[in-house]
Order: C-alpha cells, then sequence, then structure tokens
C-alpha cells in the first residue's frame, strides 16, 4: 500500500562559506523514513542553518531553522515529522522526516548564514511569518 515519495537534493556553494548536499534522488516508500544530508563549511562561530521544501512550480516553503547557538524553530505544519540537529563537530545538519506522505515529494533546500545579526534573524522571520500567513 502507498506510493513513492520522491526527495531532490541539491548543490549550493558560496566562496568560503558553503552547503553540501549530494545530488540526485531520494526515493523510499510511503510510510517510510528518509534523512537528506546536508553538509557545511563556515569560516564564522555563529552558525544558522535552514530548510526549505520546494513542491512543483511553487516558491520554497520554510520548514525549520537551526542555530549553532540556540534551538531554532520548526513551522507547525512540519513539527510532527519533520526534525533535524545541528552537529557542529561533523558540520551537519541533515533533515530527517518520518511517515512519508507521496505529498512530501518535493525539491529539499539545505541553507547557511554564517553572518547573521539580529536584525536579519528578525527580518528571516517576520518574512517567513508574512509568507504564510498569506498564503
Amino acid at each position: 500500500p502507498g506510493g513513492w515519495v520522491q526527495c531532490r537534493g541539491h548543490i549550493s556553494l558560496a566562496q568560503k562559506d558553503n552547503v553540501l548536499q549530494p545530488e540526485g534522488d531520494e526515493t523510499q516508500t510511503e510510510g517510510d523514513t528518509v534523512t537528506l544530508d546536508c553538509l557545511y563549511n563556515s569560516s564564522s562561530s555563529n552558525d544558522y542553518l535552514f530548510w526549505y521544501k520546494q513542491d512543483g512550480n511553487n516558491r520554497p516553503r520554510f520548514i525549520l531553522s537551526r542555530f549553532k547557538i540556540g534551538q531554532g524553530k520548526t513551522e507547525n505544519e512540519f513539527k510532527e515529522r519533520f526534525s533535524s540537529r545541528l552537529n557542529s563537530t561533523f558540520r551537519s545538519v541533515p533533515l530527517k522526516i518520518q511517515k512519508l506522505h507521496v505529498s512530501d515529494s518535493a525539491v529539499y533546500y539545505c541553507a547557511l548564514s554564517s553572518s547573521i545579526t539580529l536584525i536579519q534573524l528578525m527580518l528571516i522571520l517576520f518574512y517567513t511569518y508574512s509568507y504564510f500567513l498569506s498564503h
């Protein structure tokens, strides 16, 4: 019972600070658990990692954030099945999705910000909240 769930990763590089996601597709059975890898390099002591989901031609949607210092945030709609833990020793922030649904089929993006300030953080969170309120 159930269908296939396909998750796709992308590579994003920027000078010294970058994230690396394995290329290719992850194919799992509905109901299974998948872990999407994301490794990062950062010259900063303050690392801020974000996961986004993009399905079809829609805009990427914020899933969660993880900070080197502090807990981060997970959007309500993803709290039950999506989780991540930032490991600063191995410089990884894998995204774990449990009890896969066919609707989880999407492109998942990992993003890094090493120089985020409180004002930038507030703007990112405001944008995220305003985006969800207006859509």
